[in-house]
This record gives C-alpha cells, structure tokens and sequence, in this order.
C-alpha cells in the first residue's frame, strides 16, 4: 500500500474461497478477512447458509449462466462478472424487494480471448448505461482476468483504470476497479484497483478433484 501511495481503506482483499470448506472461511474470518469471492454456486449456498451468522460480505466472481442468476441475485452482495445486458435484467427481476440493490461490475474482455467471458471495451458504455436503468442494480465498476499474469499485468490494468476514465467522460460515473490476483495484486494496486482477489496466497494451493 505505502509503495502504492494508496490508503489501507481504499483496497479490499477478496479471499477467493471456492474449493474451500466453511471451516476455513471461518479461520480467514477470525483472521480479520471480511469479503469472500465463490464462482460456482451450488458449492457456495450451503457454505452461505453455515457461515449465515457471520458478517461476510460475498462476491460472486464466476462465468455467470442465465439459470444461475436468481440463487446469485437472492444470496450475494457483489457480482463481478456481468457481461451482456440480459443477465442484469434477471438480476435486477430477481433480487428481493427487500434487499438493496446488487452491486455489479462489468466483465471486460481485454484481449478478445473467446475462451474467456466479459464484453469488449468497445460495448462497455452502451452495456454501462442499459445496467444502470435497472431499478435493483447498482452499477460500481469494472472487473478484468488479463490475458497475462504477474508484471506483464500491468498494462493491462493500466488500460483497464482508463477504460474507467473514458467513461467518466462521458458521464458514467464508477468507483470500482476488480483486478488481480496472488500472483499481480501488488501491481493491481499501483494500477489503482480496489478489489484484489487472492485465493492462494490466504488459503494455500487448491487440491484437484
């Protein structure tokens, strides 16, 4: 942070928890972690439901699929992965009346990798401003997987927090930027994210299977 120039208050880790067992969500919680990041949703909804006392504040940071959305707009706080206009309208139908807007971020897909999901830089605006009419939606940010890791991340996140300006411009206002990982959070964070999304280096590496 200090090399950063940024402030602790102004980065958020994100303990990516997928494959773990409530157990150890319970352990990172102890350990002072607050925000916890799942992509599958069958796999995160009963740990949810054992963790339901704690003060956890959940991201949802997987590939999105159109029937998953309502288990996603009833049980989480953030969703970092929205990339085409239909899946916020579901969210947005779907959130309970008696909860506050879902806080969503737009998926974009800095190298046109087809394997990977997220809209294209170029369709970020008309995408920002149809999300941003849905009542139970609030709009915060933007969110990258690049297609390099490490330092070569850099310039990808560099392009990213300007993708961010660009839409200021034009009067879309976001204060979120998602973007990286164990392996680049600290360049991520000289890049001026505010979600760091680390899952090895808090929990260890995963098992297979």
């Amino acid at each position: 942070m200090e090399r950063a120039q940024r402030s602790p208050d102004s980065v958020h880790i994100i303990a990516v928890s997928k494959q773990q067992p409530a157990s150890a969500i319970a352990a990172a919680y102890a350990a002072g972690m607050r925000h916890f990041g799942e992509s599958y949703v069958q796999e995160a909804l009963p740990k949810m439901a054992e963790l339901e006392s704690l003060d956890i504040t959940w991201h949802f940071i997987g590939r999105l699929q159109a029937n998953k959305t309502r288990a996603v707009a009833e049980h989480f706080d953030w969703v970092h992965t929205v990339d085409r206009l239909r899946i916020a309208e579901r969210l947005s139908e779907q959130r309970p009346h008696s909860a506050p807007p879902l806080n969503v971020l737009i998926q974009i897909n800095q190298g046109g990798e087809e394997q990977k999901a997220g809209a294209l830089e170029q369709d970020a605006a008309i995408l920002a401003r149809g999300i941003s009419a849905l009542p139970k939606l609030s709009l915060r940010g933007l969110m990258t997987l690049p297609p390099q890791s490490g330092e070569e991340s850099g310039a990808w996140f560099a392009s990213l927090a300007a993708l961010r300006a660009r839409l200021a411009v034009e009067g879309i206002a976001l204060d979120t930027l998602s973007m990286g990982m164990s392996a680049d959070f600290e360049v991520a964070i000289a890049a001026g994210a505010n979600f760091v999304r680390i899952g090895t280096a808090i929990f260890g590496a995963r098992g297979h299977g």
